[in-house]
């Protein structure tokens, strides 16, 4: 059924711009810091994340819209998506690198984002899986580590976020449904691997 209320389409929107995968990631990341670091070691942390993936990102989505090789800011085709899961797999792996030979140590939910990320490119060839509902999903387990009560809320809010998703008819309940299933398997995995190293 199509939805024509102009109210819920500018309110579907506004939170789909505001909640899409790489905002979503920084708020985490943020309040990750927030929770654990001082600013130094914040800075430390966040500033890599920031230079070797979110920024690039960013970057390359841009730069294939200007140059037509992408429809839209949220790479809706499915085709040109290819491209972008690869480019952000490859920053991921290259982060991961760079992070573990300044720290020692490896990023858990950063190395869990990139088997997300692969996952979500093989998916990629059977279905156009939904990337907001899907990181969003995976953003909440994230949460649930730190603040259970966020993660609890913003597993409700990647629900709507996937709504949303429909409701602008930049996915179909099944892709939503299929990021959303791709998500919840990685993120049930990371979960188990946090209480595995804690205990």
């Amino acid at each position: 059924m199509e939805i024509k209320n102009p109210i819920i389409i500018t309110l579907s929107k506004v939170i789909s711009n505001f909640f899409n995968p790489l905002v979503s990631l920084v708020i985490y990341f943020f309040y990750y810091s927030y929770k654990n670091y001082t600013w130094e070691q914040a800075s430390a942390k966040f500033l890599p994340i920031l230079l070797l993936l979110i920024i690039p990102v960013a970057l390359w989505i841009y730069r294939n819209v200007k140059n037509g090789n992408y429809t839209n800011m949220d790479v809706s085709n499915r085709k040109q998506r290819h491209s972008l899961y690869i480019f952000i797999i490859i920053a991921t792996v290259i982060f991961l690198a760079v992070d573990f030979y300044l720290h020692k140590e490896m990023d858990w939910a950063i190395f869990m984002l990139c088997i997300l990320l692969i996952l979500m490119q093989v998916s990629n060839f059977f279905i156009k899986s939904s990337m907001h509902t899907s990181l969003n999903i995976y953003v909440a387990a994230l949460f649930f580590t730190i603040e259970p009560v966020i993660g609890i809320f913003w597993f409700l809010l990647s629900i709507v976020i996937g709504i949303t998703r429909v409701i602008l008819k930049r996915h179909t309940p099944k892709e939503v449904l299929s990021g959303g299933a791709i998500a919840i398997f990685v993120s049930l995995i990371y979960l188990v691997m946090v209480n595995a190293i804690i205990f």
